[in-house]
């Protein structure tokens, strides 16, 4: 048996000004070839899965690509072909079997379903080839990407810390299948539904019992994967949503039953999947209040990890108004100031115009930093490696990287952009999180990976940033509508339909 393993992920924000380039995924890590094996195979990421299983069966393993870029804007018609076509060169060449870790809501500037176009590449030369896919809990699901495989899963979990579990079970499906074990059939369905990130995460209603559904169904035969996507909603593109897709063992009416739950239990909670809006200062003040430590900030419109910049400077702004103090902050995207203190030196007193390099056209924000003034209290690398239960083994290059202590804050500034989900983005740095009054976060719900141990109370945090939460601020033109909660209805019944 001959496999391909391959991994090409990125979640797209259409409204973020971020160039997704080739330089992008090389600053993540791109890996061709025999590197990605021994890169990748003592890590908790899907290929690992991949690799374990293909080892397993005794299976040649091909390893064309892994690449990953932080989310970011759309990627180039560049940067797609050139990871996209090793994968095909890989199909060409001959195999028995693909197994692919993707994200599921990639765009790219020639087209808007990234993952589906390359599904209907790879058929295009094996019409029968068996096909497994993992996708991000985000993804947003197409007919193209149903279509075009074997068999399909996403995360259950959000953070997500279960990349190995779902993987390893799709892989299996198909590792099956292609041994004559089991007869893999499809059902899926999306909804006229956009959920808010903010409001996807796991341990909360109303994902927390749409995902045991998915999970229970998964335990009863003839059900192999269910998967319930609450999508991705930062990308203006026709299939942006929430969808579910259930995989059976030869069994269409199971399947489609399974997956008619799911979209469901989706829609009838769609009034869960909205984020309430407070004053950010009042937020703050009431933060402040708090008597315990520490308290997690969260400065959710600018995440990178959604595909912000990671450098608007609006609620640390007023954190440092209020007068709060032992605040460590992660992270502020600014080469320039990192620059500026690496050559002032360790323990040198700096000010600084930090951050506000990046214009966000598309929410009509220009750039706006924030004047700082403290001692250059760390320089490193930017390198280290994950600990915690997400990405797990994972190599973090932040580029070179400094901390700023005003006396009240100190500020993590980073050379590459990295959302914090790691308390690694603290402890490489010289901090130690657990002792600090308050943490701000760049970060939506990823954060509770490493950080959810720690945290003695929570606040979200509505400042500005192209990850808004706020749909008024946003311009949708090309999704499909009507749509919740963009549009008032009334919106079109959706039956769970056969691939």
């Amino acid at each position: 048996m001959r496999l391909v393993l391959a991994m090409l992920k990125h979640e797209t924000n259409t409204f973020s000004p971020i160039v997704t380039d080739i330089a992008r995924f090389e600053q993540w890590g791109l890996h061709f070839g025999p590197s990605i094996v021994p890169t990748f195979e003592n890590t908790a990421m899907p290929l690992a899965a991949y690799i374990r299983l293909a080892r397993e069966r005794g299976a040649e393993i091909a390893t064309p690509v892994a690449a990953e870029a932080m989310p970011g804007g759309l990627v180039t018609r560049e940067a797609y072909e050139r990871l996209a076509r090793p994968i095909l060169e890989a199909v060409e060449a001959g195999c028995d079997g693909v197994l692919l870790d993707l994200h599921g809501a990639m765009v790219c500037e020639h087209t808007h379903d990234g993952e589906g176009t390359l599904l209907q590449r790879i058929r295009a030369i094996r019409p029968d080839l068996p096909i497994a896919v993992t996708c991000d809990l985000h993804a947003n699901l197409s007919v193209e990407m149903v279509a075009n495989c074997t068999a399909i899963i996403g995360y259950k979990t959000y953070p997500h810390v279960d990349m190995y579990a779902v993987a390893e079970r799709v892989g299996r499906v198909v590792l099956d299948a292609i041994e004559g074990k089991c007869r893999p059939v499809m059902a899926w369905g999306r909804l006229p539904l956009m959920s808010q990130t903010l409001r996807q995460g796991t341990a909360d209603q109303p994902m927390r019992d749409i995902q045991a559904l998915a999970a229970a169904s998964e335990a009863k035969a003839p059900i192999l994967c269910a998967t319930a996507f609450g999508g991705f909603p930062m990308a203006d593109i026709p299939i942006a949503g929430n969808s579910a897709v259930v995989v059976a063992d030869g069994d269409r009416a199971a399947a489609r039953t399974v997956a008619q739950a799911l979209l469901d239990a989706a829609w009838n909670a769609r009034g869960e999947f909205t984020h309430r809006h407070a004053p950010l200062a009042a937020t703050v003040a009431r933060a402040k209040e708090v008597n315990a430590a520490p308290v997690v900030l969260l400065d959710h419109a600018d995440n990178v990890g959604s595909g912000g910049t990671s450098d608007v400077m609006k609620v640390i702004a007023e954190v440092v108004r209020q007068g709060l103090e032992n605040v460590a902050v992660a992270a502020v995207w600014d080469p320039a100031a990192v620059a500026a203190m690496r050559e002032a030196g360790l323990g040198a007193k700096v000010t600084l115009d930090l951050g506000g390099r990046t214009p966000m056209p598309s929410v009509g924000l220009a750039g706006q930093p924030l004047r700082v003034t403290g001692t250059v209290a760390s320089l490193a690398d930017g390198k280290w490696r994950v600990e915690g239960p997400m990405y797990t083994g994972v190599e973090v290059n932040t580029g070179p990287t400094a901390v700023l202590d005003t006396g009240k804050v100190k500020i993590v500034i980073v050379s590459l952009h990295h959302e914090p989900w790691d308390t690694g983005i603290f402890t490489a740095n010289g901090i130690d999180p657990a002792r600090q009054r308050f943490l701000l976060l760049k970060s939506r719900i990823h954060y509770r990976a490493g950080f959810a141990p720690l945290a003695r109370a929570t606040f979200a945090l509505d400042g500005e940033g192209v990850t808004t939460s706020d749909n008024a601020r946003l311009t949708f033109s090309r999704v499909a509508r009507p749509v919740y909660p963009l549009d008032p209805g009334p919106f079109p019944a959706v039956a769970a339909q056969d691939v």
